[in-house]
């Protein structure tokens, strides 16, 4: 029987009309008829007819939503938090989505002021308020840009205990009311007042926008990519009358404010050619590219003959560092009585042997049926994989396949016995 105006319907039941209806949200009309694609109650308005869901709306952030989250990580350029409530939505109580339960805050979005890492302004279990910048691939936020953004609560990372304001120290903002700690935290004019702010409150003036910080807050901070437990202004698990670790510490400098400074490596920009530095060893057969280099291929402006000759550039590199290296072979199903010796043995008739490393399992102190044995040339590891692949090794049938970089699956092909 067709449900008429009134009735409440699910998706999929038919629904009574006339000649001239119209027909909006909630309603499928077919050749075999109108059927609704909502739960909820059919509605006319001005002639409309439409099904009023009786399920409420997903509660999903969107771009420029405030929401309320919990500092969950901390990674070492982004804070990441989980969204307990959308602030600026009607019913932002309720549950968010799975794929937008977390949000990202950059390291540069977190205050108008330089921090190297996001451990130094926040801290895990603080509560913030935050607003989405972005929604998808994955929701980014900011606190910044806004006085009533930033930590609303923080707790004492040392003895839980709720912490409080201070004007004592320079950039310290907030200490702990019970032991020494003292921290910084990128304040909201809402901290320790809960989601309502007194008027007049110019809490977050004590994160000190747009200035430098002062020596002794300098050399406390999360440098040079640290993780955020190496900074002691950010660790959770000692005080500040705890003597730093030499692992901890930071040399100083008379510049830079006691900034460890990056070995830099010599090398050529495998796109442009021209003469660069990396804060990285380079690896032969990999892109190097310098900044200009690496604006352009990020842009989209590089061209592609500058590109195909980085390719050939890049595979002469390789193919030369192959042949420096040698050719490493994968050998499986070794007989648990064989050692590096007799593989030695076995495969040092077709070529002469860089390297053989039986893999050991030490707790029961026997192999674990696999090695790695690698040639000085690729001919030779060649000739080494068409006699021996497939034959019998110390009463087993060996498989010898040439090794695959690290990420490649390894198990194709291979036979265990």
């Amino acid at each position: 029987m067709a449900a008429s105006i009134g009735d409440h319907v699910t998706p999929g039941s038919p629904i009574e009309f006339g000649p001239g209806s119209d027909f909006g949200e909630g309603i499928h009309v077919s050749e075999k008829g109108a059927v609704a694609v909502l739960s909820g109650q059919i509605v006319s308005d001005s002639g409309k007819i439409s099904v009023e869901s009786s399920v409420p709306p997903i509660n999903s952030p969107k771009m420029g939503d405030v929401l309320i989250g919990e500092v969950n990580r901390l990674n070492e350029k982004t804070a990441e938090i989980r969204v307990l409530h959308i602030e600026s939505n009607e019913g932002g109580h309720r549950a968010v989505p799975a794929l937008k339960l977390f949000a990202d805050i950059y390291v540069s979005e977190i205050v108008d002021r330089f921090i190297p890492s996001a451990g130094d302004a926040m801290r895990k279990r603080d509560i913030v308020r935050a607003k989405v910048i972005k929604v998808e691939p994955m929701l980014k936020a900011t606190t910044k840009g806004d006085s009533k953004l930033g930590v609303l609560h923080a707790a004492c990372p040392p003895c839980g205990v709720e912490l409080v304001v201070s004007e004592k120290t320079p950039d310290f903002n907030v200490e702990c009311p019970r032991c020494d700690y003292r921290g910084f935290r990128a304040l909201s004019n809402g901290f320790g007042h809960g989601f309502d702010i007194p008027k007049g409150s110019d809490i977050q003036s004590l994160n000190r926008p747009g200035q430098r910080w002062s020596e002794e807050a300098e050399s406390m901070l999360g440098h040079d990519g640290a993780r955020p437990y190496l900074s002691p202004v950010a660790d959770h698990r000692r005080g500040w009358a705890h003597e730093i670790p030499a692992s901890a510490r930071r040399s100083q400098s008379t510049r830079g404010g006691g900034r460890q400074k990056r070995e830099m490596f010599p090398t050529e920009c495998t796109l442009c050619g021209d003469s660069t530095k990396v804060p990285f060893k380079p690896t032969p057969g990999k892109p190097i590219r310098c900044r200009g280099c690496m604006e352009k291929v990020e842009s989209g402006n590089a061209d592609k003959d500058s590109l195909a000759k980085e390719r050939k550039i890049i595979k002469m590199a390789r193919e030369k560092s192959q042949g420096e290296i040698g050719a490493k072979l994968f050998v499986g199903g070794i007989s648990y009585d064989a050692s590096e010796d007799d593989l030695r043995e076995a495969f040092s008739t077709h070529g002469k042997l860089k390297e053989v490393h039986l893999a050991m399992d030490k707790e029961k102190n026997r192999p674990k049926g696999f090695a790695f044995v690698t040639f000085s040339s690729k001919e030779e590891a060649k000739k080494a994989i068409k006699a021996l692949n497939n034959t019998e090794f110390k009463g087993r049938r060996i498989s010898v396949e040439e090794s695959k970089p690290r990420g490649r699956n390894r198990s194709q092909g291979r036979r265990r016995r």
